[in-house]
């Protein structure tokens, strides 16, 4: 199913193809910041964001964080820097709001591992299920499901299920890995990030050579044997947290490369390594400061939600924010 035919996503992708070159002097961040006041906007981008775009950025973090900011900002416009689910979380949590996504080509291939029939099949096969949906995920998988997580939280949402059989869409090695400390039978969905599940042990150990001083950390979303190999497992947030509050100096760091930057200006004594140079969200990279301006200057490519599906996926995400940290 090619999403962007979906009745329930729409992107209005009225934009130029072909940048005014006048957007590629240096004040085109001061003209984003003018857009910005006169649009009543607030940039938001993850942390895998190119370096520029965290930098004229409003708020940068994870899908936790990003969400959390998106449910409570106080803007009529959200300029999401991210990829497609994390703008249509936004809509979904502020339907008042005009949410634009820069880079209307920018998808997650994770969500597109799983549809919302596929979950209706799940819940035929294991009535007594619950369903957890990473929030890497469409509308209609969350609207399908009874809660979302992300991967800061998913552990926590796990424990806090009633039931005892989990189906954890749509990312099979975070839900391997929440299988490691809860009791419940978990049962994830064969989806992967194409990222985080690239990475290998003959990585690790090279990097290891290259670095025999230095703390792995890496994402949950990695395989097993990866994260059998890790000091420590967080999100990207947490890899932040840890890495400028550690008592160490130098860090493997294994999740996406876009994270470098942000140490970098958060704990600049810190020395931090990327696992691998390859480990590039081609996806995340596509958001660039002349589509953010253009985003703002048109108004578009706006997300929008059909209702009878937000209301339903509303709640699954409402259902996650209200589980305290």
């Amino acid at each position: 199913m090619n999403r962007a035919a979906s009745s329930i996503y729409r992107l209005d992708q009225n934009i130029r193809t072909i940048p005014d070159p006048e957007l590629k002097n240096p004040k085109i961040r001061d003209r984003i910041q003018d857009l910005k006041e006169e649009r009543d906007a607030i940039i938001l981008a993850h942390n895998y964001q190119i370096d520029e775009v965290q930098d004229i950025a409003d708020f940068v973090g994870d899908s936790l964080e990003l969400s959390r900011t998106a449910s409570v900002v106080n803007r009529k416009v959200i300029v999401f820097c991210g990829v497609d689910f994390m703008a249509e979380t936004a809509a979904i949590l502020s339907p008042e709001k005009t949410v634009l996504l820069p880079a209307a080509e920018a998808c997650c291939p994770m969500a597109e591992m799983i549809m919302g029939e596929d979950v209706r099949r799940l819940r035929e096969q294991f009535p007594e299920a619950a369903v957890v949906a990473y929030v890497n995920t469409t509308a209609e998988v969350k609207a399908e499901s009874d809660i979302c997580c992300t991967s800061a939280n998913a552990v926590k949402i796990i424990r806090s299920m009633d039931e005892n059989q989990i189906l954890f869409v749509p990312d099979r090695n975070l839900g391997l890995y929440v299988a490691r400390f809860t009791e419940k039978e978990v049962l994830p969905w064969e989806g992967y990030c194409l990222v985080h599940d690239r990475y290998t042990t003959e990585e690790v150990t090279e990097a290891k050579k290259r670095h025999p001083k230095a703390e792995l950390l890496v994402h949950p979303e990695c395989r097993p044997e990866v994260i059998d190999c890790a000091d420590h497992v967080y999100s990207t947030s947490g890899i932040i947290q840890y890495a400028c509050s550690g008592k160490g100096e130098e860090y493997i760091i294994g999740t996406e490369v876009g994270i470098l930057h942000r140490l970098r200006r958060l704990c600049p004594e810190k020395r931090c390594y990327p696992l691998s140079p390859h480990a590039v969200c081609a996806n995340m990279k596509k958001t660039t400061l002349e589509k953010v301006f253009l985003a703002l200057e048109r108004m578009t490519p706006r997300i929008t939600v059909e209702e009878s599906i937000a209301v339903r996926a509303r709640a699954a995400i409402e259902r996650m924010l209200a589980i305290k940290e």
